[in-house]
């Protein structure tokens, strides 16, 4: 059973088992939001929206319609997405643009990732920067507009644009 703090107004049934939704959360009746997860305060998430398993979703982020969050993500506080390229009050597209963010992904306090958008497993978009491209996994990317400054391996020990580590090893990540 999922933890749903009484001054939040969750209206959607599809919430998985352990997930915390704590106060101030909107919730809209057709979001989908997996197991394990935790919402925290001030968080708002439309009726077109996925979010998976073992989510974690900080304060002050706003999850728009086409948003699709895979397991095991982390997004700061205060994330910002968008999803409309051109938006003007009263006018509404046909479709909201999709933006993915693939498992194990991080986005830092901040940041804003523009629609269409997708963020690779998972890599770490550093705070405050600005997502205008696809990024792919196991990648570094900060600044605005985002670029990449290395690579990140799964267990999070980043790396330069050699793949070296801090103390100058040389790493290998699987797939690059």
């Amino acid at each position: 059973m999922a933890n749903i703090h009484p001054l939040a107004d969750c209206k959607s049934r599809d919430i998985g088992e352990n997930t915390n939704i704590w106060q101030f959360c909107v919730i809209f009746k057709n979001a989908k939001i997996g197991r394990n997860c935790n919402l925290c305060a001030n968080v708002l998430v439309e009726d077109d929206v996925i979010i998976g398993d073992n989510v974690t979703v900080k304060s002050g982020v706003q999850l728009w319609n086409g948003v699709r969050i895979e397991d095991n993500v982390f997004i700061g506080p205060n994330v910002t997405f968008t999803n409309d390229f051109v938006p003007r009050s009263k006018q509404y597209p046909d479709h909201f643009e999709k933006t993915i963010i693939k498992k194990g992904a991080s986005l830092g306090a901040n940041c804003t990732v523009v629609c269409g958008n997708t963020v690779g497993e998972y890599s770490l978009v550093g705070a405050g920067s600005v997502v205008t491209k696809d990024i792919p996994p196991y990648t570094v990317w900060y600044g605005n507009p985002a670029r990449q400054k290395g690579y990140i391996t799964l267990k999070g020990e980043i790396l330069d644009m050699a793949f070296k580590d801090k103390n100058g090893v040389k790493h290998e990540i699987e797939g690059l």
